[in-house]
């Protein structure tokens, strides 16, 4: 039996099995009436939109459905996703997926009322503040996938195709209103895509624990995110139909993304030019990165990586305990632990370093990213070759 609970941090979230159920309640209370419900190809076809979308209309809501959505989503997803909504017009968005469809959902209720190019409010000092805040559009969010939390995230990631960079398009009202956080709806999930999207929940929650600065209510939201994950994700690969290690998995990514407000680091620095110009999957991506990471971090992150090993009860409570297990976390979850096992290309590392330094995540790095490490670690992780 899986917990069922109602929380509001850091927003409402209703969390529980067959909680899917109150969908057009929740955009009731948000006074949406004509949601557009954006996913992605496939989950569009599945029985589970199709229940969303007949629970809504016989609720009286004027919903339909938008699915040209990428896996690392782009701009031109955005612009598809805008010209629907106004076509339809609709007074809201239930963005229902995985990560992609999340960010792409929430990007388009945000730009539903502005003016300026969506890449003026890119995630850089406070460009946020150029958005007019009565043209963002409510948002009901509900994650099938239990990796990146965007359900409970202020941001959506969002490639740029003339640069192939991935960027963040940000506003503190591009929180949902509302989260349906259902376990049953990731029982489907493959064992693949559960181990990819789980990673993803432990590099934002380790990230944002070793992240530079101070702040203690993320970095004990990350801690117990990462027991979660200890705790549920191999039962959870393991035996899809496990609510209770569903459930958990939920709870650690949506734990993740509120932990991730500290910062992140080298890991997603390094995965976002990855995924922008090879489409890999982004959880996947910053599972094959991490142990390599770890190691360019020690220096920093020493003690933190050994308060971690012994919450988590490991039998070496230290760096090199807590490295061991993410070794073999990964082994067991079969994820390459080279990247070669992902791109069979090592010629565009330099530029990838260019980029990587300059991604929004590089500065919480707690070691200073340059590009000559940049170049280290990506021919490093290439390799398979971890320092001694």
């Amino acid at each position: 039996m899986t917990p069922t609970a109602n929380w509001n941090y850091p927003t409402k979230v209703r969390f529980g099995a067959g909680r899917i159920r109150e969908l057009a309640e929740a955009c009731k209370t948000l006074n949406i009436r004509r949601p557009l419900l954006v996913t992605d190809p496939g989950l569009a076809s599945l029985p589970m939109i199709a229940g969303a979308v007949a629970q809504c209309r016989a609720a009286g809501l004027g919903v339909e459905v938008f699915s040209n959505v990428k896996g690392n989503p782009t701009e031109s997803n955005v612009a598809a996703g805008l010209a629907a909504l106004k076509a339809g017009s609709h007074d809201g968005v239930i963005a229902f997926g995985g990560g992609s469809a999340l960010d792409v959902g929430k990007v388009v209720a945000f730009m539903a009322g502005q003016t300026r190019p969506m890449w003026d409010f890119e995630d850089i000092g406070d460009w946020w503040t150029r958005a007019n805040p009565a043209g963002i559009l409510p948002i009901v969010a509900v994650p099938t996938t239990a990796g990146t939390g965007s359900e409970v995230g202020r941001a959506g990631v969002i490639t740029q195709e003339a640069t192939h960079c991935k960027k963040v398009i940000f506003h503190p009202l591009m929180l949902p209103g509302a989260v349906i956080s259902d376990p049953e709806l990731c029982v489907g999930l493959s064992p693949n895509l559960t181990a990819w999207t789980g990673m993803d929940a432990l590099a934002h929650c380790f990230e944002a624990y070793c992240a530079k600065g101070f702040h203690p209510l993320a970095d004990g939201i990350a801690v117990e995110g990462i027991a979660l994950v200890h705790r549920y994700l191999v039962r959870a690969v393991q035996d899809g139909k496990d609510l209770e290690a569903r459930g958990g998995m939920l709870a650690a990514a949506s734990m993740g993304a509120a932990a991730f407000q500290k910062g992140l680091g080298a890991v997603h620095a390094l995965s976002h030019p990855v995924g922008a110009l090879y489409d890999t999957h982004h959880g996947l991506t910053n599972a094959v990165f991490m142990p390599y990471v770890m190691a360019f971090n020690r220096p920093a992150i020493d003690e933190e990586c050994a308060r971690i090993a012994r919450y988590l009860g490991l039998a070496k409570p230290s760096f090199a305990g807590l490295l061991q297990w993410v070794i073999d976390l990964r082994a067991a979850l079969k994820i390459p632990h080279a990247l070669s096992g992902l791109i069979g290309d090592s010629s565009r590392f330099e530029e990838l370093s260019r980029m990587a330094v300059v991604d929004p995540t590089a500065g919480g790095n707690p070691v200073e990213l340059t590009e000559s490490a940049c170049l280290k670690l990506y021919r490093q992780s290439f390799e398979g070759a971890l320092p001694d």
